[in-house]
Order: structure tokens, then C-alpha cells, then sequence
């Protein structure tokens, strides 16, 4: 298989994790967001809120202006709010329904048809069904308002035991949200993101194919969890090439293998589907040094990828049409 990388893949770049002083939607958010939509490499940016009204109409100006495909990231929104779409109380989780109709207000604003967020905090296993009948009808209500406004919704799996701690969650519960929301609301979907797979335990085969049939879009990251007091611990994405940090190249290809077998990426080109690196840098580390590393290893694991078995029976064989 000797392809260019975006012959089959949409390149991609979380701006709010890889610029992290943009997450709480204040900062340098259009000088930024300038150097990702100056990079001809990346087809695909995930944008959150921006707070100033005159940065905000200059950020719009600016994604019209490059042709790029923009995407609406709605986690900093909860997160730093503490918000959960599976609270056991109704007023709590109605905040949190509220706040994601806001990001989708938002995103038709600016123009943005696909918006993303996490479900909230995981419970106690004998709480878990209830909890998933609250995330259903917490969804419901949130893709109902979307589809008023053209607007596709995603669920990002976030680990559920290390850092985020988050409902959704393993494959088979990821799995089983998408099925319940996806009965009622054709266009929901899940994405999946490498940097979480190790947190969850998984291997990419036991996170994807479980999930290949909702799979809306890809992230693609590193993980640390080897000692608590390193400031990369937990879900904070470092820098491919992290010290102990558990995706490298070998992780990145075996993950690319899979997104083949499953045909999110096609060989032939005729589904190219979107890879979004969310990185972000550990302390004084540079973002622009940490996107450049990223890209790298993207590029070393395709390479890999390209000559691994490439002729061998069966290999990146599609799972049929998406």
C-alpha cells in the first residue's frame, strides 16, 4: 500500500488541548487557532467557546476564510463546570442539559454542524442502570435539539477508573448508549480516542470493533499513568514520545491496522475518515514543538503501516460500507 496519508485519512487537531490556555474559551485564541488553520496538513480543527465577542467574529472569519472543517468540542464546557448529563438530580442534570443546547446554539453561530462532548461521572455498578436510562434521556433531549438545528452530536469515551472517571466508559457500555440513542436519532455517534484506550485497559481491537457501526470520529493521543506525581499522569495527553507514556508509533500503527479492518479508513480512499490529534503540552513544553512531534510519528507510523504485511491475504481489508 504505497498512499499518501490523506488519500485515506482527514487529518485533524483538537485546538482547545493542544493550546490549553484557550480551554476555559479566553486567550490567545485566534493567534492560535492562526497557526493550525495556516498548516495546509490538517483538514479537520475541534473548536470550543470563545468568550470575547470581537476574538469570536475574527475566529469565524478566519475557518471561513481557510476551508477547513470545523467541529464544536463541548468537554471544556463540562468539565470545568463540574456538570454531568447523568446526575441523579434532576436540577443538576438539567444544567447539564442546558449547557450542551448552549454549545449547540453556539456552534450553529459560528457555523459548526457536529458537536462533542462526554457523558458524566461514573457510579457504583449497581447504580449503572440508572444512571444509563439518565444519560439516554439526558441525549434524547440534547439530539431532538440538534436535529432542529442540523446538528450532529458525538460522544467521546473517557476512561472510567483513572482520571475522568466517566459513565461511558468501556466498549460495552459505549455500545450500548449508541444503540439506545441511535434507535431514536439516526445521526448520533461515538468517538474514540487512543489516548483513552490504555486508560481503559483495552487494545484497540476490543475498543473498536465493539463500537465500528457508531463511530462519527477518531482522536489520536498519548496516555502517562505510571506514577501520580509525574504532571502527565491521568488524562492529560503529553506529547507523543513521553517518557513511559504508553502510545508510540507501534500503538499508533496497530490502532490505524484496526481503523482499516473496520472500515473507518478505506484503502480505495472512498471513506477518509477523520484523525484528530488531541495533544496538549506538559508544563513549559511548546504546543507548536509537541504538534510538529505529532504529526511526525503520524507520519512514521503510517509509513509502517504502508509496508507491514501489505501483501499479505486480508490485510486492511474493509468491514463493508459505511
Amino acid at each position: 500500500m504505497n498512499l499518501p496519508l490523506h488519500h485515506c485519512i482527514r487529518p485533524g487537531i483538537v485546538h482547545f488541548m493542544a493550546f490549553p490556555s484557550t480551554m476555559k474559551g479566553e486567550g490567545p485564541v485566534v493567534d492560535t487557532l492562526r497557526h493550525i488553520l495556516n498548516d495546509a496538513y490538517f483538514e479537520v480543527v475541534e473548536l470550543s467557546w470563545i468568550k470575547d465577542p470581537a476574538s469570536r467574529a475574527e475566529a469565524k472569519a478566519l475557518v471561513r476564510a481557510s476551508g477547513i472543517d470545523a467541529r464544536y468540542g463541548a468537554q471544556p464546557r463540562l468539565l470545568s463546570q463540574k456538570l454531568n448529563l447523568n446526575h441523579a438530580d434532576s436540577a443538576e442534570r438539567g444544567k447539564a442539559v442546558a449547557e450542551i443546547k448552549d454549545a449547540i446554539d453556539d456552534a450553529v453561530d459560528f457555523g459548526l454542524h457536529d458537536v462533542a462532548f462526554l457523558s458524566g461521572s461514573d457510579v457504583p455498578a449497581a447504580e449503572r442502570p440508572a444512571a444509563m436510562d439518565l444519560l439516554e434521556d439526558s441525549l434524547d433531549q440534547i439530539c431532538t435539539y440538534a436535529a432542529d438545528h442540523d446538528v450532529r452530536i458525538a460522544l467521546e469515551v473517557f476512561d472510567r477508573d483513572i482520571d475522568k472517571k466517566a459513565l461511558i466508559g468501556p466498549a460495552a457500555t459505549a455500545r450500548e448508549i449508541a444503540e439506545r440513542v441511535r434507535a431514536k436519532h439516526g445521526t448520533f455517534g461515538l468517538i474514540v480516542d487512543l489516548s483513552h484506550i490504555p486508560l481503559l485497559g483495552e487494545a484497540p481491537d476490543q475498543a473498536l470493533v465493539p463500537v465500528k457501526d457508531y463511530l462519527s470520529h477518531i482522536h489520536i493521543g498519548n496516555a502517562y499513568f505510571k506514577d501520580r506525581a509525574n504532571p502527565a499522569w491521568g488524562d492529560m495527553h503529553p506529547s507523543f514520545g513521553y517518557v513511559e507514556g504508553a502510545n508510540d508509533v507501534p500503538e499508533i500503527v496497530a490502532f490505524l491496522k484496526t481503523l482499516f479492518a473496520i472500515g473507518y479508513l478505506k484503502v480505495d480512499g472512498s471513506h477518509r475518515g477523520t484523525v484528530s490529534f488531541e495533544i496538549k503540552p506538559v508544563g513549559a513544553d511548546d504546543p507548536l514543538a509537541g504538534i510538529a512531534c505529532a504529526k511526525r510519528k503520524l507520519q512514521e507510523a503510517w509509513a509502517a503501516v504502508s509496508l507491514q504485511d501489505a501483501n499479505q491475504p486480508g490485510f486492511l481489508t474493509t468491514a463493508g460500507p459505511r
